[in-house]
């Protein structure tokens, strides 16, 4: 598979990674119970978004170097392009948490301890689906009309449903795992399985696992998609993938209280999805521009934010009649 990276690329890459994963999990009381307060969250998104920046400036320096200021240039805005895709696709991921959460009436001192193995479940499972799909594209072009084509749909599916709720108590993964697995009624503290009388029972805390790690599947198969339409270099992909993620459990409880604020937000998600699928299909016919593209993804995005803030002000205070 071609890529712009060079072993010692990956090395840096690998370090900083697993350098953060170890702040955050050993050193900010990952493991323990914690309610991550808002202060606490935004700072921390605010980390991870400088990280990924920085990231970006050393993938420029780097590449300025190696290969020119054009292909410099090209690189770093695949990586900010892909990295804007996958943070705002990673929305309703967040969404999904909350909805999960909600449902099991799982305390915030719990939640992060969930989230711990949903970030770590999905960087591992992200980055198989990454090399596989820049495999397939390597040796079938025509992969990508059909990651087109399905993105097209599941934009259009999104904007249709966008006001529709689910019901977890139909959830097909849900009935099976509790006709299959003895399951205690009430939580268990961190626990996601017990003893009782010699017979292993699962808690509620881990069907919220499962299902946590299910819908990183699912996003996973909408975003990643998405970012080979602005790149198959699976260094760019893989790392902007890996950064957007990082940072999903700061900005889950950021805006863990915040989420009915943005009620057009999805809106927005499915237009991007929309777009990129568009431009997959066209990508033989029309080159779209990365910085054009990434435009495009800030405008839908900026724009879905701003009209739901809006209208959220209306809401809550209406204009005096007469």
């Amino acid at each position: 598979m071609e890529t712009v990276a060079t072993g010692w690329m990956w090395a840096a890459f690998s370090a900083v990674v697993l350098g953060m994963l170890f702040i955050d999990l050993f050193l900010v009381g990952g493991g323990k119970k914690h309610v991550v307060s808002f202060r606490e969250a935004g700072v921390w998104s605010l980390i991870w978004v400088s990280v990924a920046m920085l990231f970006a400036t050393f993938l420029w320096w780097t590449l300025d170097g190696q290969l020119g200021r054009e292909a410099a240039n090209e690189r770093t805005l695949e990586f900010i392009t892909g990295y804007l895709i996958e943070k705002s696709l990673a929305v309703d991921n967040v969404f999904v948490w909350l909805m999960l959460f909600s449902y099991f009436a799982i305390p915030a001192e719990l939640q992060k301890r969930v989230l711990i193995y949903g970030v770590i479940g999905a960087i591992v499972m992200r980055a198989g689906m990454i090399f596989g799909g820049a495999w397939l594209i390597e040796r079938f072009h025509w992969v990508l009309y059909l990651f087109g084509a399905f993105l097209l749909v599941t934009g259009i599916k999104m904007a249709w449903f966008a006001d529709h709720a689910p019901d977890l108590e139909k959830n097909p993964v849900l009935r099976w795992l509790r006709g299959h697995m003895k399951v205690t009624p009430e939580l268990e503290g961190e626990r996601f399985f017990v003893l009782r009388d010699g017979v292993r029972y699962a808690t509620p805390l881990f069907l919220v696992l499962v299902l946590v790690e299910l819908s990183d599947v699912v996003f996973a198969v909408d975003s990643i998609p998405a970012i080979f339409a602005i790149t198959t270099d699976p260094f760019i992909v893989l790392t902007s993938n890996v950064f957007a993620i990082l940072g999903l459990r700061a900005m889950y409880f950021l805006l863990s209280g915040m989420a009915d604020r943005f009620s057009l937000l999805k809106y927005g998600l499915a237009a991007v999805l929309v777009f990129i699928g568009s431009k997959m299909l066209l990508i033989d016919l029309v080159k779209i521009p990365i910085w054009l593209s990434l435009l495009v993804v800030a405008a839908l995005i900026g724009g879905s934010v701003w009209l739901s803030l809006r209208r959220t002000a209306r809401a809550e205070h209406p204009a005096p009649r007469g």
